[in-house]
């Protein structure tokens, strides 16, 4: 199947969930808890690897990140979808955002949060 785009692929989800009857399902408030939890299962496959470790995912192991990121990313899109949220220009709102509050000249190596800085 050929790469399709955000929207292709939220129309796609749009559809699974109406074909099934799902969309009484889908509020804002399940589909963010839905997303909480997918994010938590993200985490298990991280959670005693060390940090050389999660860098080198192989096989099965990179194969069952992909897909909790993909569900991550099924429940955000939905989301948005009911929130009438334009993810792509929200999410280059907030890297203008990022980009100010956190100059490279300033922070560069830094972690900190943009609060604890002088």
């Amino acid at each position: 199947m050929p790469v399709q785009g955000l929207d292709d692929l939220s129309i796609r989800l749009a559809r699974l969930a109406r074909i099934r009857d799902w969309e009484q399902l889908h509020s804002p408030k399940s589909l963010s808890m839905a997303l909480a939890g997918e994010a938590g299962e993200l985490l298990e496959h991280f959670q005693w690897l060390s940090e050389e470790q999660s860098r080198q995912l192989t096989g099965n192991k990179k194969e069952a990140v992909a897909l909790e990121m993909a569900d991550i990313l099924i429940y955000l899109l939905g989301l948005a979808e009911h929130l009438d949220i334009d993810l792509l220009d929200a999410a280059y709102r907030k890297m203008t955002i990022n980009e100010q509050r956190y100059p490279a000249q300033k922070v560069k190596g830094d972690a900190r949060r943009a609060e604890e800085y002088d």
